[in-house]
């Protein structure tokens, strides 16, 4: 588990004696003044050199800090600015307490102090907080980090570069999901955790497996260096341990640069017990007690609240900021939903969704939920008001990845569901995401190993395993090292992917699998739309055939799935009722294949799938 954070109550303020002083320029320029007014100050130049102008202090400049809190009674700043004294702000008609100071460019630490209203505190007790809206925070002290150029705040100075470069319509994603600490970094050393500036390192290694959208677990500021960020503390700030915002920026603009997307694993269930909000009138924010005291992991936003002096729900005002802010400052391309069966709120999820896609503009977005189990009723486009866009297909996992390919036990009936996610209601194939793991599942080696499967019969089942992930309708996903057979199992510890593997011929061609199934699924617009018939079946001997098809694009393109669900081989073995066409190709093998009567007659090696193009 994550080392505990140091809270604002515990921040030493020997770091804020005298910021000011600490500014190098204005340190050069006072010691300038100094050597003209010191007349034992040693000659640094020749007599009779024109003495040099005293250099003027740093211009400043106005800039306003502001905390929205109608509910408390009083509300000082206090920063290395004001040596840690505090200044009383004013409270305005909208509940927001601001203050206007003056600063020369530069970097300075604040915080805010108030009475709470929390009701786990004593009445009125005093306590100093950071700024729920913190854009950066010291990892060191916990204190919120202003930074002024040119006279105004900003989060920081960098400047966009390929923001002009085309990215996928959600049809044809493709998602990596990867968590930034366990990703890479250092491969050599299992012991360095990854940053933002190592996922970019990685981004050529990604685009080379095909892969066209990021999505990254929880990189907000979480408590101490290592978690996997699901107890968010500071909801505006990068996870210091991961680097800075710019680190960030730049790994989002190079896989934009690529045409990869971006995600963020949202939390908007619920916040870490030290969140500034809970420290300052939880209620306000948060039900008293969580809904479900069973699936509780910290203070949870409460939706339905209202204030009734302002007309303002707080907990949906706080969010949707937040939503504005990493859409618009980070240029985000979606948001998956953690645990949005909690929320239990159509109305604030339908907010959610409706405030990316409105900052987002005419660039893609998708808002994916958590929603255990899954339900078409989330599911639908903007104009559907349906409160998401689409939603991770966990029953993808339990049918394929565990229970056939962990377990060796295929239900045909329930196979054809996740596949074909509109048997089950579902109206668009953006509507759901498919995976056989997950941050949340055991990778399928370690899984397959508990049922004694290993070495080649392991990998063969792997193979399958893509090969359905990529064919059904729906969005795709890869949890980091899928690819390669990566052998951790799922702990909340740290757990690097062992990069080392593709050094293994097994491992390495379980990867040009993966490549080959991803160039599939990206290239033939079969795989975009959301048609796909079943046309053969044999539930004793555990075969299943499918085809998708693209009827827009002359002369058709078609793509057929064979797959054999059984440990045992069939050859040979005739299926009948194949679509019609010529010039069929085994699009693992490049062989042409020859169809006769609407009949396919050849051989299954256990746990294959094989895979017939047209056009």
């Amino acid at each position: 588990m994550a080392a505990p954070t140091r809270t604002a109550q515990e921040n030493p303020t020997h770091r804020g004696s005298d910021r000011l002083s600490d500014n190098p320029d204005l340190q050069n320029r006072r010691a300038t003044v100094s050597a003209h007014a010191d007349s034992t100050a040693p000659a640094t130049a020749p007599v009779d050199a024109p003495l040099q102008p005293i250099p003027a202090i740093l211009p400043t400049a106005t800039v306003e800090l502001s905390l929205f809190a109608p509910t408390i009674d009083s509300a000082a700043l206090a920063g290395d600015f004001t040596r840690w004294q505090d200044l009383p702000m004013t409270k305005d008609n909208a509940g927001n307490w601001r203050i206007a100071i003056e600063l020369p460019d530069g970097d300075y630490e604040y915080r805010f102090k108030l009475p709470t209203k929390s009701w786990f505190y004593e009445p009125g007790k005093i306590v100093t907080i950071t700024d729920p809206k913190a854009t950066r925070v010291d990892p060191d002290t916990g204190n919120g980090v202003l930074r002024i150029r040119q006279g105004k705040i900003v989060v920081d100075e960098y400047h966009w570069q390929h923001d002009d470069k085309p990215l996928p319509p959600n049809n044809q994603l493709v998602i990596y999901e990867l968590h930034v600490a366990d990703f890479s970094g250092g491969e050599a050393d299992i012991y360095q955790r990854g940053q933002f500036k190592h996922v970019t390192e990685k981004l050529d290694y990604l685009a080379d497996l095909g892969i066209n959208c990021l999505e990254l677990l929880p990189i907000k500021e979480y408590p101490g260096d290592y978690a996997w960020g699901y107890t968010p503390q500071y909801f505006f700030a990068p996870e210091s341990a991961y680097g800075k915002s710019e680190d960030l920026k730049h790994l989002i603009d190079e896989a934009h640069a690529r045409g990869m997307r971006i995600i963020l694993d949202g939390v908007y269930n619920h916040a870490h017990t030290d969140n500034p909000l809970a420290q300052i009138d939880h209620d306000y924010w948060f039900h008293h007690q969580p809904k479900d005291k069973n699936l509780a992991w910290g203070p949870q936003y409460n939706y339905e609240h209202t204030d009734p002096n302002t007309g303002i729900m707080p907990a949906r005002k706080f969010i949707s900021e937040n939503i504005e802010f990493w859409v618009g400052q980070y240029h985000i391309d979606g948001i998956r939903f953690d645990a949005a069966k909690q929320i239990e709120n159509f109305d604030a999820l339908r907010m959610m969704k409706e405030t990316g896609h409105r900052i987002a503009g005419n660039k893609p977005f998708i808002a994916i939920a958590e929603y255990l189990p899954e339900s078409p009723d989330l599911a639908g486009p903007l104009d559907s008001g349906k409160p998401m866009d689409g939603v991770w297909q966990d029953s993808f996992y339990w049918t394929v990845g565990d229970q056939a390919i962990a377990h060796g036990n295929p239900d045909i009936e329930r196979i054809k569901d996740v596949l074909h996610p509109m048997r089950r209601g579902f109206s668009d194939c953006t509507q759901v995401v498919n995976y056989c793991s997950n941050h949340d599942h055991l990778r399928l080696m370690p899984h397959m190993a508990k049922s004694l499967v290993f070495d080649e019969p392991a990998f063969a089942r792997a193979k399958l395993a893509a090969t359905l992930v990529f064919t059904a309708v729906g969005i795709p996903m890869i949890w980091m090292g899928e690819e390669f057979a990566d052998y951790h199992g799922k702990a909340m510890d740290p757990q690097k992917i062992d990069w080392t593997l593709l050094a293994n011929d097994r491992n390495k061609e379980l990867r040009e699998h993966y490549k080959k199934m991803i160039h599939l699924r990206r290239e033939n617009t079969a795989l975009h739309r959301d048609d796909l018939t079943f046309f053969y079946e044999h539930v004793a001997d555990g075969i299943l055939a499918f085809v998708r098809w693209d009827d827009s694009a002359p002369p058709g393109k078609q793509v057929v799935v064979i797959a054999n669900f059984k440990d045992k081989p069939h050859d040979p073995h005739e299926v009948t009722n194949f679509p019609d066409g010529d010039n069929w190709t085994d699009y693992l093998t490049g062989e042409k294949v020859e169809i006769k009567n609407h009949q396919w007659t050849g051989s299954l090696a256990p746990w294959e799938a094989k895979v017939f193009i047209r056009g």
